[in-house]
């Protein structure tokens, strides 16, 4: 073997594996929902506070989601499901950085959004357990 055919399997391998997790990731919530099974993990914060925290409901929202029913996961996890938009444009923009070899730098955001998220997620959780 040659180093070009070492560097086109890498090239492969670094393109495939990202994207095998993520299709992973959503055939185990496609095929078995966490409303039936449970072996999910629980929130400590709702098992021991009987509060829901800003990502209870995440898991269950992400599956009504990749099953097309965008009402019932605005219902279980309105901040999770509007969110995610961005998380998968984050995520392509990560893969995109991966696959052309550029080194991958976590965000610096202000100091003020920052605040501001804190802010939103508390807003959420509260207004949630109302």
């Amino acid at each position: 073997m040659t180093t070009t055919t070492h560097s086109r399997i890498a090239l492969l391998m670094r393109a495939a594996v990202p994207l095998t997790i993520a299709f992973a990731a959503a055939a185990i919530l496609l095929r078995f929902p966490p409303a039936l099974y449970g072996f999910y993990p629980h929130c400590p914060i709702h098992q021991y506070l009987h509060i829901l925290c800003p990502g209870c409901g995440a898991t269950r929202a992400l599956a009504a989601l990749l099953h097309g029913n965008l009402a019932e996961a605005l219902h279980l996890n309105a901040l999770t499901t509007l969110l995610t938009p961005v998380a998968l444009l984050y995520a392509a923009a990560c893969y995109q950085s991966l696959l052309s070899r550029r080194p991958l730098h976590l965000p610096h955001p202000p100091r003020a959004a920052i605040y501001a998220t804190l802010a939103v997620a508390a807003a959420f959780t509260v207004a949630r357990n109302l």
